[in-house]
């Protein structure tokens, strides 16, 4: 059932709703996929925060015309599926482990702003930590001095305490 004009500038408007506060947009084919496992995907896509859909072409070309996305407009043939994601991994991270566990879905392309992923740009994207995990290596980072230095503050009454425990030991002994 194709859309009308209408329905079509809604489409598009949602799109590019999407994609103004994106940063990373990541295609694939899923020419033969059944919809059982198109439900999984989307699941997974819920839960990580990525906008996933499958979309015309024309409507996401004319959806990214103006954005820094618009390079990956050369790159969008075939039935596709789309992944849009507010964090620059996410949508990569989705996609790369789904399609490692279902042959039929093939990743062909993405694209940060300003720079269009081939393949492998995808799957390298795939491979780095998200937000959340760079975030809390950056805490582990930033809070490790501080723990350490409250425990070598611990460690002098501790070796005095340990001290004076040694002394009177020494003395009940004797």
């Amino acid at each position: 059932m194709s859309l009308n004009r209408k329905e079509k500038a809604v489409v598009i408007e949602e799109v590019a709703a999407q994609v103004a506060g994106a940063q990373s947009i990541v295609t694939a084919e899923y020419r033969g996929l059944d919809v059982a496992a198109v439900t999984v995907l989307r699941k997974q896509a819920r839960e990580s925060g990525v906008y996933l859909r499958v979309l015309k072409n024309t409507l996401v070309r004319r959806a990214i015309a103006g954005t820094p996305f618009e390079g990956i407009s050369a790159n969008l043939t075939g039935p596709l599926i789309y992944g849009v994601s507010k964090d620059p991994v996410a949508a990569a991270k989705v996609l790369a482990s789904f399609a490692k566990t279902n042959d039929k879905l093939v990743i062909t392309g993405g694209a940060l702003p300003g720079n269009v992923l081939d393949v492998n740009g995808v799957m390298a994207l795939a491979t780095l930590p998200s937000r959340e995990e760079l975030l809390s290596k950056l805490m582990g980072t930033m809070q490790a001095p501080v723990t350490q230095f409250v425990r070598t503050l611990n460690e002098v009454p501790t070796k005095f305490v340990r001290g004076l425990a040694a002394v009177r030991d020494q003395k009940e002994a004797a």
